[in-house]
């Protein structure tokens, strides 16, 4: 049964405003009952407050669905006790059937598995990353046999240098080139001004806490900031190509590599020429400094370090057995006896005795 409306002496009643209703007037029906309005103005407004209503009542009803759902999933969701700690048999099971991890390697060394994998390999070439002293694109490699490891120079050297020439001569093709550190280091001495028989102007650098050293002679200039004890990154210019304490042949780079495993022990020279076959290439951006270094580039192809040449034998033994008798530094790869001309003496005040290419 419809509720009537309200009436006002005798006439219905406004819901909205409370005035009498003159006329037809407007009606609303909802639900059980009806809503009398005056005009189109109160009707509207009974229409929102109807669909007020409505959405409130639904918003409820949505709160109570949702609380009931999680009460019922708080009920039925199975609860776990405290983990229960496993029987000492099982234990001992489980442990004897799992091998032992393998043992902490030294550093440096490839593991745990042999051969190493492509992970490892990386991440150690990482970690130690040699670049060629001399930028790209193009790899600069010795030219003739008289610019390799071993080959003919006069005077007293080191054994170890065969026939007198303790590294590998390199470029030339720019007079005044960069040159740059092959691995991160410290300058362990730098020789600026004349120095004709001794190389020129060179800088020697210490690497791998004095294991290892560089040395890169006849440079044309050496950056003003670069002093003894100064660190350097691998790829820092240390230099420019020229030809300070050359005689006879063009500007060029002499590279050499000097090994001495301990402190007490001597060093001794290596041909760097196999290494510098396959260090990456600094490629520079524009003609400037900054530049990439670059793995794809193709390896170069060794001469080989020169053969003993016939006459340096008898000479090698008789300094070999001198060496024996009494064990000297070759570190500086300076003679005890009186040097040639273009050999190199032994320096004073603590600077480093290095061997010159001489030509």
């Amino acid at each position: 049964m419809l509720e009537s409306p309200d009436t006002i002496g005798g006439l219905p009643a406004c819901r909205i405003c409370d005035g009498p209703v003159i006329g037809a007037g407007y009606v609303l029906a909802h639900d059980w009952s009806l809503a009398v309005s005056c005009s189109e103005k109160c009707l509207r407004a009974a229409r929102r407050a109807e669909r007020r209503r409505r959405w409130a009542a639904r918003a409820r009803g949505i709160r109570r669905l949702t609380i009931g759902v999680t009460l019922l999933g708080a009920c039925v969701t199975a609860h776990g006790g405290a983990a229960r700690r496993p029987r000492a048999a099982h234990a001992l099971a489980a442990s004897s059937t799992v091998p032992p991890g393998p043992p902490p390697l030294p550093r440096g060394w490839f593991g745990p598995e042999w051969p190493p994998t492509e992970t490892s390999l990386l991440a150690e070439l990482g970690q130690d990353a040699w670049i060629h002293p001399l930028a790209g694109p193009f790899r600069r490699m010795p030219r003739a046999d008289s610019r390799v490891f071993g080959a003919l120079r006069p005077g007293d050297r080191p054994i170890e240098c065969r026939n007198g020439h303790c590294g590998v001569d390199l470029g030339g093709e720019i007079w005044g080139e960069h040159v740059h550190a092959a691995h991160d280091g410290v300058v362990d001495w730098v020789q600026r001004g004349p120095n004709p028989d001794r190389g020129g102007e060179f800088v020697r650098l210490s690497h791998r806490g004095g294991t290892v050293f560089t040395q890169y002679f006849h440079l044309a200039a050496i950056p003003r900031g670069l002093e003894r004890g100064a660190p350097v990154k691998s790829g820092d210019v240390i230099g420019l190509l020229g030809d300070t304490g050359v005689k006879e042949s063009e500007p060029h780079l002499h590279f050499a590599i000097s090994v001495r495993p301990t402190k007490e022990g001597p060093e001794r020279y290596i041909d760097p020429e196999p290494l510098i076959a396959l260090w990456p290439l600094r490629v520079p951006l524009d003609g400037g400094e900054a530049g990439l270094v670059t793995t794809v580039a193709e390896p170069g192809l060794p001469l080989g370090s020169a053969l003993l040449r016939r006459g340096h034998g008898r000479k090698h033994q008789a300094r070999n057995h001198e060496a024996t008798e009494q064990p000297r530094d070759e570190g500086d790869g300076a003679s005890e006896q009186a040097p040639a001309e273009d050999e190199p003496a032994p320096a004073s005040d603590g600077a480093p005795a290095v061997e010159s290419p001489g030509e």
